[in-house]
């Protein structure tokens, strides 16, 4: 059943919205879509719309699948899948415009695929990014794995019109004729909460499991770095600042394995990497205090590695496809950087199944770089980054924990602007290349490039 209900209400209301669900798709034999009107008005019955010209694209089920999973995040993200003749000019913009909703639009036409959206809604790059990790992919899958990261990402609510309509215009009679069924509507309604939770622990869990990987690994190279410092409190030359040094370097290796061990949520892992941040700097003192060095100032570890310890100096670097912004890095890389060669970057497993750097491989490794670089200075950072587009979103913090600095969140989005939008957002070289081709490879032109 589709349009359904977003929350449980014993109301009799909630109830007439849940049955009278319709599909989003288009009924077989129906003509296909001549214009973007007709898409657009397709959208106000859901997110998604598979053009009749287009069904071997994508069976009912899957768009289906894809609507529900939209709905249940709750998130502004329009799909259509329109057949390769589709008129292209200006595509995104017309949609946006007669849609007149602030949010995310992704078309696959053809084979081609491309995506805009509202920059209040999801940033620009974030947006290029999505386009590019989905490029190539057949249709299901390419939309699916859009989907699965928009709704991480993207800001603001879904559109009031999902939610099935209204009570108005609706007759005694048909409230009575409703009655009998009120009972198992609460049931179904009831269901789709429980199946929502039980998704939400089970992503939870996963991201536990991912994260306690990597923080194990960062324990036990914590624990060799002690190891290799080679300190006894009584040894010649050691006085009271040296064993308070490595008295708090100690306490901070036992803080974090408990912390680790009492970690039940992705949230929790923020401790773990907060106290390893802080033992560092312990080490950092008494290696400096043992040489005769003066002492270091409190600086964030380094970004490409946290393990590489505390940062010496900033340097300018940008991401693949981002902008320049100046990151904290150890002496080692600054040096790397400074020749011209790669920084050595800390790599994790993604839920794209390989390694990546930790701040493209999913939203789970929020709360460990939290730990690390804390609230204030991650959104310079990250900005740009996958792992910084999805932290904007308001609905990050109710899966991965609060509290890391100003990502821009507060908009409610989703709301009806009609044609008052930036359309700079939306136009751009005719969006999808032009000429058919779709600028080379079924990219559209890069999408997100506005």
């Amino acid at each position: 059943m589709r349009n359904r209900t977003k929350r449980v209400t014993v109301g009799l209301s909630g109830m007439l919205l849940a049955l009278s669900a319709v599909s989003f798709t288009a009924a077989p034999g129906a003509p296909a879509a001549t214009s973007t009107s007709d898409v657009a008005a397709a959208w106000e019955d859901g997110p998604v719309y598979v053009d009749p010209a287009a069904a071997d694209q994508l069976t009912d089920g899957q768009a289906d699948a894809l609507a529900e999973k939209i709905e249940d995040a709750d998130k502004p993200i329009f799909v259509a899948v329109l057949p390769e003749d589709f008129p292209q000019q200006g595509i995104f913009s017309r949609l946006r415009a007669e849609t007149g909703v602030t949010g995310v639009y992704a078309v696959r036409l053809g084979d081609g695929f491309d995506a805009k959206a509202d920059r209040v809604v999801l940033p620009r790059n974030a947006v290029s990014n999505l386009v590019s990790l989905v490029r190539g992919q057949d249709a299901e899958a390419q939309l699916n794995d859009f989907v699965d990261q928009a709704v991480k990402q993207a800001r603001g609510t879904a559109p009031k019109s999902w939610d099935g309509g209204s009570m108005e215009g609706i007759s005694p009679g048909a409230l009575g004729g409703v009655g009998v069924v009120i009972v198992a509507g609460g049931i179904g309604a009831y269901a789709v909460i429980r199946r929502k939770k039980r998704r939400h622990e089970e992503a939870q869990r996963e991201a536990l499991r991912k994260l306690t990987v990597v923080v194990d690994e960062d324990i036990t190279a914590f624990g060799e770095e002690l190891d290799r410092l080679d300190f006894h409190p009584a040894e010649a030359g050691a006085d009271d600042a040296m064993r308070a040094d490595y008295e708090r370097a100690l306490d901070a290796y036992e803080k974090a394995k408990a912390a680790m061990a009492a970690a039940r949520r992705p949230e929790d892992v923020r401790a773990v990497t907060e106290a390893l941040e802080d033992g560092r700097f312990s080490l950092a003192l008494l290696a400096a205090r043992r040489e005769g060095r003066e002492l270091p100032e409190r600086r964030a570890p380094c970004f490409f590695d946290p393990r590489h310890g505390p940062s010496v100096q900033d340097a300018v670097w940008a991401p693949a496809g981002g902008a320049e912004r100046e990151v904290p890095v150890c002496a080692a890389d600054a040096a790397r950087l400074a020749d011209g060669r790669d920084p050595m970057v800390r790599t994790v497993a993604s839920e794209y199944g390989d390694r990546r750097p930790y701040w493209e491989a999913g939203p789970a490794y929020g709360p460990w770089a939290g730990g690390y670089f804390g609230g204030g200075l991650l959104p310079g950072l990250l900005m740009g980054t996958m792992l910084g587009g999805m932290m904007s979103g308001p609905a990050y913090a109710a899966d991965y924990g609060a509290g890391y600095g100003d990502f821009g969140g507060g908009f409610e989005g989703g709301d009806y602007s009609g044609a008052d939008f930036d359309p700079g957002d939306f136009g751009g070289g005719g969006d999808f290349g032009g000429g058919g081709d779709f600028g080379g490879g079924g990219d559209f032109g890069g999408g997100g490039n506005f």
